[in-house]
């Protein structure tokens, strides 16, 4: 009962806080595997059709130098949801571990509910949250309004979940624009796959919408088969145009030096479904889908923003755009994420404030901002106190053009060490500067798992994805052992202004030494305060405590 009385009294002193103003609705946008360029108003890309998302960054304001603190779906997510960087909050694929109902209790969802917003989530969740991960229910329960599906959605979303079944449409952009008018207009058809915790949205209260896409990723662009019920967008668009191959891009069969010593990234035991950057013409078939995706995505964004002016309350609405990391295409042959280079980590980020001044309106900023950030504006922007577990940066001041940094310096890591290759690493960036910096990768291969689990009759499956406990021990000496004095094997430094693509390291030259000893402190001052105090407040969640369970 003290507990309870407690925690009343916080949401009421909260509450207080932002006196007798209106409190804004927010919608967050949130795609996956979406690059920096694939979006017409990053001026990298002068054939990709974003109208909607253009117009959105010329209303608001753009952010050209927005990162993520780690460069994979679920951890990246999870950073999003607690503000927290993946070395604090401890949860990848490879972690062993699920987040607790104690973090839970701090993400931006349960906060923003329990201070009077109406919640939704519409799409992709890819965060084991909970006892059991995807089985616990916490999630679904944490919203007002759950429209949605654990792991990935699909370009053909009712292929994966029932839930989507009773939707007119089937590709996965305009089902989840249908669950988006669900969620705010009481009028709007039912959808009998969503779950109304209550009835209709009151109309006295402030809402928060997740629009979560499973889009461009690499699962569902692979799935596009231009099936005659697909719209054109999916079937024509952009078929008629020389597209071209990304910068620096090379051919497996034509890689003579490859980007990181072969002893640290195993590029031979990559995850198969990355093969398609391999040859050009794959690579350039799969450029398409993914523009094609983000073209959809656009169109519903266009939708959103029609919505809410016929809905009148427009006016009153912020929305977020950004996405959860981006994706290589073949740049210096590589494929897939989890890197600390700017195609992974640099994505694209709009936000739209209409209360903001008018000076605050058709803003570009090179501000250093982070996906982590997103979470602690949001409940800003709410006048809602925000929990001391936080750990990005309230960017609201910029948004509304009361001031332009928050940062000096950025901070991203990989933590996702496995039998598919990829290194550990970690970053350390200003606006013209970046420092990247490699352990040593000795992990099985995945090649020769598959082999011998094919001469026992073991399922890939299981050889490539079942995880067991004592890989926690593992993971959390990841997470420690650079704080407690493992030292790099492999170093580079990039002069972004001048190679933004990241493609001569210039570590070794002498004239830079200065600047990489700086950067080194500043790694180890961001390192340090990733980690935080105490340890990860996860559950065990792997295949030994259930079995089949903790794959996706």
């Amino acid at each position: 009962m003290i507990k309870k009385i407690v925690t009343l009294a916080v949401v009421f002193q909260s509450m207080l806080s932002i006196s007798a103003q209106q409190r804004p609705n927010i919608i967050f946008v949130l795609t996956d595997d979406q690059s920096y360029e694939l979006m017409g108003s990053s001026g990298r890309n002068n054939i990709i059709q974003t109208p909607n998302l253009d117009k959105m960054a010329q209303d608001g304001i753009l952010f050209t130098n927005a990162h993520v603190s780690t460069a994979i779906c679920t951890p990246s997510r999870i950073c999003i949801l607690l503000s927290q960087y993946e070395r604090k909050h401890g949860v990848n694929f490879n972690s062993g571990t699920s987040v607790s109902d104690k973090a839970w209790e701090s993400s931006y969802p349960v906060v923003m509910r329990a201070n009077g917003y109406y919640t939704g989530w519409v799409g992709k969740n890819h965060s084991p949250i909970g006892k059991g991960g995807y089985t616990s229910g916490l999630i679904e329960k944490s919203f007002d309004y759950w429209y949605s599906n654990h792991a990935h959605v699909g370009f053909y979303p009712k292929e994966i979940s029932n839930i989507y079944n009773d939707a007119i449409a089937f590709t996965q952009p305009e089902i989840i624009n249908e669950g988006v008018n669900d969620f705010l207009d009481p009028n709007e058809r039912k959808l009998k796959g969503a779950v109304h915790f209550i009835t209709n949205r009151p109309a006295d209260k402030p809402f928060m919408l997740s629009i979560n896409f499973n889009l461009p990723h690499g699962s569902s662009t692979r799935e596009m088969k231009s099936k005659s019920t697909d719209d054109a967008i999916y079937r024509t668009l952009y078929r008629d145009l020389d597209i071209p191959l990304p910068p620096n891009y090379v051919a497996r069969a034509d890689i003579k030096n490859p980007k990181l010593p072969k002893d640290l990234w195993h590029t031979d035991d990559r995850q198969e479904g990355y093969n398609y950057v391999d040859k050009p013409d794959t690579a350039k078939e799969r450029a398409i889908r993914e523009m094609q995706a983000v073209t959809g995505i656009d169109r519903m964004v266009g939708n959103l923003r029609k919505k809410l002016k016929d809905l009148k309350i427009d006016k009153n609405t912020i929305i977020i755009f950004t996405s959860d990391h981006g994706l290589f295409g073949g740049e210096f042959g590589l494929g897939g994420k989890a890197t600390c280079y700017e195609k992974n980590t640099h994505i694209p980020f709009i936000v739209y404030d209409p209360t903001a001044p008018k000076k605050a309106h058709g803003v570009v900023s090179d501000a250093l901002v982070q996906t982590i950030d997103i979470a602690p504006t949001m409940l800003a922007m709410a006048g809602i106190k925000i929990p001391d577990t936080f750990q990005g940066k309230d960017i609201s001041t910029i948004i509304r053009g009361q001031q332009q940094d928050v940062r000096s310096y950025s901070y991203s890591e990989n933590l996702w060490s496995t039998n598919f290759g990829n290194p550990r690493c970690e970053s350390i960036q200003d606006k013209r500067w970046k420092y990247i910096r490699y352990y040593k990768n000795d992990n099985f291969s995945a090649v020769k798992l598959i082999q011998y689990g094919k001469e026992m009759g073991i399922p890939q499956k299981d050889m490539l994805y079942n995880l067991h406990d004592p890989e926690i021990a593992i993971y959390r000496d990841y997470i420690d052992s650079p704080l407690n004095g493992e030292q790099p094997v492999y170093e580079e430094l990039y002069d972004l202004k001048n190679d933004p693509f990241e493609a001569k390291n210039l570590i070794a030259e002498k004239q830079h030494t200065a600047i990489v000893e700086n950067l080194k402190k500043q790694w180890k001052i961001a390192i340090t305060n990733a980690r935080g105090k105490g340890k990860p407040e996860v559950y065990r969640y792997t295949d030994d405590l259930f079995p089949g369970g903790a794959k996706d």
